[in-house]
């Protein structure tokens, strides 16, 4: 009888859910949410960069090809960038187009640096080389 009894005591303790057991588990929910919010948060700037990059890149590469397309001018420092398209994608862009001479005087070869900017913040410079033809 006695046994039974101390069984009756038990299983009256352990039919409910105690607010301890509810404070734990809670818990841990919030951590397993906040670790995968925070891993969706960075896979976010992670494509936002790759775009970011990848629209520059572009960018730069049709600068570079439309400064080597344009007439040789004999001591340039600068060519003017070609128009950025208007479309959202390139919303904030900008473009510069720098130019040395390789050697002093100016024999017909230019470095080209192109640098392109977005919100007034690098993104990616390409250089290339623009010969007198």
């Amino acid at each position: 009888m006695r046994l039974s009894r101390m069984l009756s005591i038990f299983t009256r303790r352990e039919s409910g859910v105690t607010l301890i057991e509810t404070v734990v588990a809670l818990a841990i929910l919030g951590v397993i949410a906040v670790a995968f919010l925070n891993g969706l948060t960075n896979v976010y700037k992670s494509a936002f960069i790759a775009d970011e990059q990848s629209t520059a890149e572009s960018l730069a590469q049709s600068q570079m090809e439309w400064a080597k397309s344009v007439g040789y001018v004999w001591g340039a420092t600068e060519y003017p960038p070609t128009t950025i398209p208007g479309s959202k994608d390139y919303i904030d862009y900008s473009a510069t187009i720098d130019a040395e001479p390789l050697h002093d005087p100016d024999d017909g070869i230019q470095k080209i640096t192109v640098t392109i900017k977005r919100s007034d913040k690098g993104v990616i410079k390409l250089e290339g080389y623009k010969v007198d033809r």
